[in-house]
């Protein structure tokens, strides 16, 4: 079921493979600065903890 594209097949090919790296990039960086942000939310909360405890 591949249309055939001719000579923008190579175009096309690329531009899908730069939209899945894009978005694969997008994924990566989401799930590293939602860590970031859990692992200093959780610091704070220890020392919030320590000086009301």
């Amino acid at each position: 079921m591949i249309p055939d594209l001719g000579k923008y097949a190579g175009v096309v090919m690329w531009s899908y493979i730069a939209t899945i790296a894009l978005i694969a990039a997008l994924v990566v960086l989401s799930l590293w600065q939602g860590a970031k942000v859990k692992r200093q939310l959780r610091e704070v909360e220890e020392r919030q903890g320590r000086d009301h405890g």
